[in-house]
């Protein structure tokens, strides 16, 4: 399994080992639609390599066969992130917020929460409190208005990053849900309201991309002023 050119190649994978030298962090490896063999073999190359080991959307059957020949690897079921970190690291001064809508967004946010932990960030969270009752985000603007970004979670009809948007001046990540009833479409109609919102500063991921919210909010925390 020679190593060239910045990346290794295990046969049917080829491991990014420059990524961290380019983007600043690891290659994060998406757990569905993958062989156990196949995670397997890239987990422990991983850990071999003494890089930072990130597996995305795993659910807990996978995590126990894993852990099985990873010892050190960790799990957070509700994120269903695998995770083993190789050195620590260097916590920015800026905090990030995560906020979701309601409850059944939690799985989400926490999965960007955690991300955002991984990589290194100080991480507030101000859960259920979407527009439905939005006294209880207004109750919380001392800490909206603290925070250096924020990443917005919700479902159903979407409305909240641009709620949150208009309050502050922090730049925004918004997540869509899959929570909803029948014409919520699996989170097309939240990814669309999200989209075509007016309050300006709001960026939107895919529907339930909470690791590319946390990843992309990283980035933000993390950019030298």
């Amino acid at each position: 399994m020679p190593q060239r050119r910045g990346f290794c190649d295990l046969g049917f994978a080829k491991f990014d080992t420059d990524r961290k030298n380019r983007k600043g962090f690891t290659e994060i490896i998406y757990c569905p639609g993958k062989e156990l063999r196949h995670l397997k073999a890239i987990a422990k190359k991983v850990i071999k390599l003494k890089e930072d080991l990130i597996l995305t959307k795993l659910d807990k059957g996978t995590f126990s066969f894993l852990k099985k020949v990873i010892p050190v690897l960790k799990y957070n079921p509700l994120a269903k992130i695998g995770y083993h970190l190789a050195r620590p690291k260097v916590i920015p001064k800026g905090m990030v917020l995560v906020i979701c809508a309601g409850t059944s967004d939690v799985p989400i946010a926490e999965e960007a929460a955690l991300t955002l932990q991984i990589m290194g960030n100080r991480v507030e969270k101000l859960y259920d409190v979407g527009v439905a009752g939005v006294h209880r985000l207004m109750s919380n603007i001392d800490k909206l208005k603290k925070a250096q970004v924020i990443i917005v979670v919700a479902g159903m009809e979407g409305a909240l990053p641009s709620l949150v948007s208009g309050l502050v001046k922090a730049p925004i990540v918004a997540v869509p849900t899959s929570c909803g009833y029948g014409s919520s479409f699996s989170g097309l109609a939240a990814l669309l309201t999200m989209l075509n919102g007016c309050s300006p500063g709001v960026s939107v991921v895919n529907i339930d991309n909470g690791f590319g919210a946390g990843y992309f909010a990283s980035l933000i925390n993390n950019t030298p002023r």
